[in-house]
């Protein structure tokens, strides 16, 4: 690459970042702050609707914490499992702003219809060892310490704005009650005052139940004492069976109170301590029968997330969601039978998602500790082998084998960790036990197609079909609903609750880079064979397969992927018909980029809201005013990254720089070693060149895009290394042969 070829790529770059790097935050979660209502009723409670106005049909929310769905049974919790069996159920992923959720943050997130949490100590980011915050007692129709709420909540640009449920529900003349303390926190409106609230009496239940069209209930929440931190104690005492039973009680109570023809959603908005999990939500009444729930915003049948219950609340009353809310409305899934046997099966479904999103929540740091160690095992046995002078011929030619297998064997992992979750490995006695044995059936699989078949004496063969293979996996389940990737390895954690379908970015780096090496490979075969136009739109199509399956917002819904994607896909094409890349390509490329991502951005913000993936969400906060707040996170989140606690991203950028310098310099170290393999494949350094661009602007404009170039590499050197060793067999084939002839 010419140092003009790398100032062009430069400028390329800059636009991207300017142009694309706004709009790449949309592939993230909630997009925009909650549109401020226009007058604000907290200032004058007579504006209120009467009892007497309020419509039939009113909506009950149940709220409490610390419940799973392993904590429900016949015998200890029978208004639970009445719920189960008579209603629709999901697991709830209640994940706020910090790493655990306490019971006021699960009702403020629910007050505000995105992230909210009271602020930690001193000010600081509240940790798992930080006692929670109680919860405010309503005092004189005002919740205490409101103001410190709403700073916090702006400091943590989630564009989050406290009050959003109570004050929208007023504004359209409809009221809240709140029961109970928790509930005066969700019903508050943006000012902090509740003026419908009382303290939680079972005898009163009756009569204030009938009041509003919507009410929330604090029944009080389960806090486990084996996991409190010191200092805290249970709100109610005993062990969790006997808090969950105590609990149970007072939900049975709600449920005998509830005038006929109320829907009642009984959800446990947070965390029972330490330990974040899935949580649960069931609900009950006309619109909704046994069977699970539904929503828009995770797509998958039986997971919800707890901004869904903001929105619910106000489609049920009737009422206009603002914009820009992070949930969607909760509707019945797939229908079920009514019976106990049926209400068992769900019950074991709804473990599953619990019990496979926590298992492999703390399986994902060993086992990228794993890929790193055996990483630079590969990059150590190449480093031996490839010099020439190592041993005797037989001896290089066996270490050459075993590298380039090893090297292929590494390279299919990825795709195997998303195919693990074919089977139930979380079920396994010892679940890292099940997922590696897992991962390691499908690896082997993979594996063995790619070196076994005839395909495999070819150069590029292995890498063809290791590529093929990851983009066809990821591919399809993205196309098909993205549940190989929730609690997977290497895919999406629903406890995290970023995303819950299409593609992250680990999942847009394991794909772009096999979509672009596979474009190399097939590009290089029919260049060989003098066929230049076809080579170009070979690779072409290739590549725009995979930028509509990542793009597209009913697949891949990824905001940043596509204006990383298409860059690279451009030099590559042009590279391969021979067309230099000048300041005006370059520019214009990035502007197609840029207007594409908007294209279809708009094209998505036109379907009805709950259809609208995190593009659409996304166009509408750039017509708002509020897509600063969006860019701003994304930028401290990358920030945070490269220059926290995570001392080794920084090798990231760093290494970027490295393989710049080796592609740049024909006559550098790395490329001499790898001449071989460019002479025979001709399109190999403008394919490498082109992931680079693609690597290196998503880790630019994307959150937490260090993963970016850091998940490429774990598919791409492995197979780059397989392919040059394979090259260096070749040579000492032929060298073992010329020295066999010479001594015949």
């Amino acid at each position: 690459m010419t140092r003009r070829a790398l100032t062009l790529l430069a400028g390329l770059f800059t636009v991207l970042v300017v142009g694309a790097g706004t709009a790449s935050a949309a592939s993230a979660a909630p997009a925009a702050a909650p549109a401020a209502p226009a007058t604000s009723p907290s200032a004058s409670p007579a504006a209120t609707p009467s009892a007497d106005s309020t419509p039939t049909g009113p909506v009950i929310l149940v709220g409490t914490g610390g419940l799973t769905w392993t904590d429900v049974d016949q015998q200890n919790t029978p208004a639970l499992w009445s719920m189960l069996r008579d209603g629709s159920t999901a697991a709830l992923s209640v994940r706020s702003v910090f790493t655990n959720t306490c019971p006021v943050d699960g009702w403020l997130s629910l007050s505000a219809g995105n992230r909210a949490a009271a602020p930690g100590p001193k000010g600081a980011d509240r940790g798992t060892s930080d006692p929670c915050p109680a919860i405010p007692e309503v005092d004189s129709g005002v919740v205490p310490g409101w103001d410190s709420y709403v700073r916090e909540a702006d400091a943590r640009k989630f564009d989050s704005t406290l009050g959003t449920l109570g004050e929208t529900l007023a504004t359209s003349g409809q009221c809240v009650q709140a029961i109970g303390p928790g509930a005066g926190v969700g019903a508050a409106y943006t000012s902090g005052s509740v003026p419908r609230y009382a303290a939680y009496d079972a005898g009163q239940l009756t009569g204030l139940l009938s009041r509003c069209r919507v009410t929330l209930v604090d029944v009080g929440a389960v806090r486990d004492p084996a996991e409190l931190p010191k200092g805290e104690s249970p709100g109610t005492p005993g062990n969790r069976a006997q808090q969950a039973k105590a609990v149970d009680d007072r939900i049975s109570q709600v449920l005998k109170a509830a005038p006929n023809g109320s829907d009642v959603i009984v959800a446990s908005l947070s965390d029972a301590g330490s330990q974040e999990r899935l949580r649960l939500v069931a609900a009950k009444g006309p619109h909704y029968g046994s069977g699970t729930l539904y929503s828009p915003s995770t797509r998958q049948n039986g997971l919800v997330q707890s901004a869904d219950l903001t929105v619910t609340l106000l489609s049920a009353a009737g009422v206009d969601t603002p914009s820009g809310l992070g949930g969607k409305a909760l509707s019945r899934g797939e229908e079920g039978s009514n019976s106990e046997s049926a209400a068992r099966d769900r019950l074991r479904h709804l473990v599953d998602f619990d019990a496979a999103s926590h298992e492999v929540h703390s399986l994902v740091p060993p086992f990228f500790n794993a890929v790193v160690y055996t990483q630079i095992a590969i990059y150590l046995l190449a480093a031996i082998v490839w010099r020439r002078d190592f041993g005797a011929i037989g001896l290089r030619l066996k270490l050459l084998r075993i590298t380039r297998r090893v090297a292929v064997v590494a390279a299919a992992v990825p795709a195997s960790t998303f195919l693990a979750n074919l089977v139930p490995w979380w079920r396994f006695p010892v679940p890292m036990v099940g997922v590696v044995a897992a991962v390691g059936v499908f690896t082997a699989a993979i594996s063995a197609v790619a070196l076994l078949g005839p395909w495999s004496r070819r150069l590029t063969g292995p890498l063809s079909v290791v590529t093929l293979a990851t983009m066809l996996v990821l591919g399809i389940d993205v196309m098909t609903g993205s549940r190989l990737q929730n609690s997977s390895l290497m895919g999406l954690q629903p406890v995290v609750g970023g995303r819950f379908y299409g593609m992250g970015n680990v999942t847009f780096a394991l794909f772009a880079t096999a979509a672009l090496l596979l474009a190399t490979a097939a590009s290089s075969s029919l260049v060989r064979r003098g066929h230049t136009r076809l080579a170009a739109v070979a690779a072409a199509a290739i590549g725009l397969v995979a930028v509509v399956v990542d793009g597209l917002p009913a697949w891949g819904a990824d905001g940043g992927g596509p204006p990383a994607l298409l860059p690279g896909l451009a030099y590559l094409v042009l590279a391969i018909l021979g067309i230099r890349m000048t300041w005006r390509r370059a520019l214009l490329v990035g502007g197609v980029t840029v207007g594409l991502f908007l294209l279809v951005a708009f094209l998505d913000s036109l379907r009805p809201a709950d259809k609208q993936s995190h593009l659409g969400q996304f166009f509408e906060a750039l017509g708002n005013g509020t897509a600063g707040d969006i860019v701003m996170r994304k930028l401290d989140q990358n920030i945070g990254i490269l220059f926290g606690n995570y001392r080794l991203a920084l090798l990231v950028p760093i290494a970027l720089v490295f393989v710049i310098y080796i592609l740049a310099r024909p006559t550098s170290w790395g490329s001499r070693a790898l001449q071989r393999s460019y002479d025979a494949l001709p399109t190999l350094r403008p394919g490498l060149i082109a992931l680079l661009v693609t690597l290196t602007i998503g880790f630019a404009i994307n959150d937490s895009g260090v993963a970016i170039p850091a998940n490429g590499a774990i598919i791409a050197v492995p197979l780059i290394i397989a392919v040059a060793v394979r090259t260096l067999e070749d040579e000492a084939r032929s060298t073992a042969t010329t020295r066999s002839m010479r001594r015949v």
